[in-house]
């Protein structure tokens, strides 16, 4: 909360910390002249670093063993004005009287420069008005002492000592109290350079918030988003900067006159679709008739502003400021802005919504430049197999296609991970990648020059996994008619990757565990313990969080795997990359087979990206494979009576509302990259605060991190 505004009438009573316990109980034998200078020192310790709120009752700790009084009275002047910043009371009930400060005890103080010691406030006659005033509300004190608080630069305040008793001032009281004042002058100028520099580093942060918000524009003319994301990207992140309660983009038709709208709503607001698309429409109406910009209020109209409005101000909108979004001399659409409380737009806010308008519109138009050319694209008949340059990836991830922001989020995590030391587990659907992505690991990590070492434990019988993971001597079981290295002995130096880690069987997790902790192990039939230096990556499809529930899976071997998890995302939750994918796989198995294949009509892509592929990358690897072998010419000639059998295959099964919402839940945090608050967070995309979100995941027992 601001100083400026701070203005505390009815307080609590003091209850000090056990410091000021400390420093006043000394005091409170009877005093000595030589105690209360003692004082002195003790009180500008404590003042230093003082809250507006703690800096009176700390005080008032302090002086009332020293001094007779009821309550300690402390207020502080804007500079030239008589204007309070703030005004606090050490303890009490104080009631305002109306009486103009310029006629009160503080304004003379202040202005003086000087103490006032009134003994008998009865019988003083400079101030009756407010005497009387006070009188009237019931409070009527008998003695207080005023003195002015200075600094080099001026007066800055009044701090007062008030008593329901007589009570006369001594000289050396006076002299006393006039060195307390100028302790407190100083405790409350460092109060208000304090406030000074956090609304100096306030300011800053806002003009880095802009400065950001316009760079991130500018990225997106680069990254060609979808116009849906650009418009909700960008009225969260404007919202947020220019203090808004309310945010709308639209775009217009310039037929009807009428728009599509993006908006974004403050935490605790909420309005009915129909008003806000009943705003958008007269939104777009007042910009597709005048393009200018405006800001105002429901008193004083202006020709752009909407304050006015019964839509608007049935909306609950008391101040608001709309803006074109112009390019190329043609109108697009509109930015607004609005806010519940009575604050103006100021013009330095208005000139960067200008300036965000015009970064808008150049993006709005490249994308409705780029959404033309696609729908042109679309009526064609066919697409151009495999453009080198269109399923190119990162050169460090040659093996995994896809552009989507799941896929993507998974790969940075991939390097952030791969340079550590960490064991990774690798969790996803079966056929979702999940040996593509351990690989990458190895191929990121200072390991990638020793060996990349792979077992697949649900493919090899339990008796014989043990023997796999770490080997045997000659004679240990029957058959083992010689030594035999294992997986860990190999993988030295490198990475093993334990695929479907939940396939171990429990009596063996013990010496996993072991190998994992102290990086040494026997073969089976052997005493001898052998030293390994190995990295282990695991993966499974299974909840190994529900295994160590039912007592299946060990809880310190998940612990021990589980330092960083990865979650690979389904292919239904990544469709976007499903043409790359296909496009990738006709490319390789059509060179694999020597065939020539050039095109693929857009009903098919259109019916494969459709299908929601159960099997996941390996369902449509094979399914492409089985497309390239049925393909005698350059068409690919794509078996689709197949997906049409597995869909009238699928019964659908009714789910309880329970696990719909938790598989709601659970999409938007996996689209979100599991963050939950924020413009692009899944408290967003559900149109929920994030307190809300948060609860209901608790309530639907989902993990804060894929499990």
């Amino acid at each position: 909360m601001s100083v400026a505004k701070l203005a505390l009438t009815t307080l609590r009573p003091f209850t000090g910390s056990l410091l000021r316990m400390h420093l006043a109980q000394p005091l409170r034998e009877p005093g000595t002249l030589a105690k209360r200078y003692e004082a002195l020192s003790r009180l500008s310790c404590t003042l230093v670093s003082q809250t507006p709120e703690d800096l009176p009752y700390n005080l008032s700790a302090l002086m009332r063993p020293l001094l007779d009084f009821d309550f300690l009275d402390l207020i502080v002047f804007k500079e030239g004005s008589s204007e309070v910043l703030w005004h606090s009371i050490g303890a009490g009930q104080f009631p305002t009287p109306d009486v103009p400060m310029q006629e009160t005890t503080y304004w003379w103080v202040y202005q003086q420069k000087q103490p006032l010691f009134i003994s008998e406030w009865k019988s003083d006659k400079r101030f009756a008005a407010r005497r009387d005033a006070l009188k009237s509300l019931g409070f009527e004190y008998r003695s207080l002492c005023r003195l002015p608080l200075r600094t080099p630069g001026g007066p800055i305040g009044v701090l007062s000592f008030v008593s329901f008793r007589p009570h006369d001032y001594s000289e050396e009281e006076m002299r006393f109290l006039s060195f307390v004042a100028d302790q407190v002058s100083l405790a409350v100028a460092n109060v208000l350079h304090l406030e000074k520099s956090r609304s100096a580093r306030s300011e800053l942060c806002v003009t880095c918030e802009r400065l950001k918000l316009l760079e991130e524009l500018t990225e997106s003319l680069a990254d060609n988003p979808k116009i849906d994301d650009l418009l909700t990207g960008v009225t969260a992140s404007a919202r947020r900067v220019i203090r808004s309660d309310f945010a709308m983009l639209g775009l217009l038709n310039s037929d009807t006159g009428q728009s599509l709208n993006a908006f974004n709503l403050r935490d605790g607001i909420t309005i009915e679709r129909k008003v806000i698309d009943s705003l958008g429409e007269l939104l777009a109406a007042r910009v597709f008739s005048k393009s200018k910009s405006g800001a105002g209020t429901a008193e004083d109209p202006t020709p752009m502003c909407v304050d006015g409005d019964r839509i608007w101000v049935e909306a609950g909108f008391k101040r608001g400021c709309l803006l074109p979004l112009v390019t190329r001399g043609q109108t697009l659409g509109i930015l607004a802005m609005g806010r519940i409380e009575n604050t103006i737009y100021s013009q330095d806010e208005i000139e960067f919504l200008l300036l965000l308008s015009r970064q808008v519109a150049m993006a709005v138009d490249k994308a409705l430049v780029r959404g033309e050319l696609r729908e042109l694209r679309g009526n064609s008949s066919e697409q151009r197999v495999c453009l080198d340059d269109e399923i190119r990836t990162d050169s460090r991830f040659d093996e995994i296609v896809g552009r989507s922001s799941a896929l993507q989020c998974v790969l940075r995590e991939i390097e952030l991970v791969a340079p550590t030391e960490s064991n990774v587990l690798i969790m996803g659907e079966t056929g979702t990648g999940k040996e593509l992505v351990a690989r990458a690991v190895h191929n990121l990590s200072t390991r990638r020059g020793g060996p990349f070492v792979k077992l697949n434990c649900a493919a090899i019988p339990s008796g014989l996994i043990e023997s796999e993971l770490f080997g045997h001597e000659k004679g240990a079981f029957t058959g083992a008619i010689m030594r035999k290295a294992g997986r860990f002995e190999i993988a030295d130096k490198g990475t093993l990757f334990l695929d479907e880690v939940g396939d171990i069987p429990l009596e063996l997790q013990p010496k996993l565990l072991r190998v994992l902790q102290e990086s040494e192990f026997e073969r089976l039939g052997s005493t001898r313990t052998q030293q390994v230096d190995v990295r282990v990556v695991a993966a499974t499809h299974r909840d190994l969080k529900q295994m160590v529930d039912d007592g299946k899976f060990r809880h310190d071997l998940y612990y021990r795997l589980h330092v960083f998890p990865l979650l690979v995302p389904p292919l239904r939750d990544r469709r976007e990359d499903i043409p790359l994918l296909v496009r990738h796989y006709v490319d390789k198995y059509a060179q694999r087979m020597n065939r020539r294949i050039e095109t693929i009509p857009s009903h098919a892509m259109e019916a494969v990206a459709r299908h929601p592929w159960p099997g996941n990358v390996r369902e449509l690897q094979n399914f492409i494979e089985r497309a390239v072998i049925l393909t005698p010419g350059s068409v690919l000639r794509a078996p689709l009576a197949e997906l049409k059998q597995a869909a009238q295959r699928r019964s659908p099964r009714l789910s309880t509302l329970e696990d719909a919402e938790r598989e709601h839940v659970l999409r938007a945090l996996r689209e979100s990259s599991w963050i939950i608050g924020g413009p692009n967070g899944a408290a967003a995309r559900l149109g929920m605060k994030r307190t809300t979100l948060a609860y209901r995941i608790r309530r639907l027992n989902i993990p804060c991190r894929p499990q």
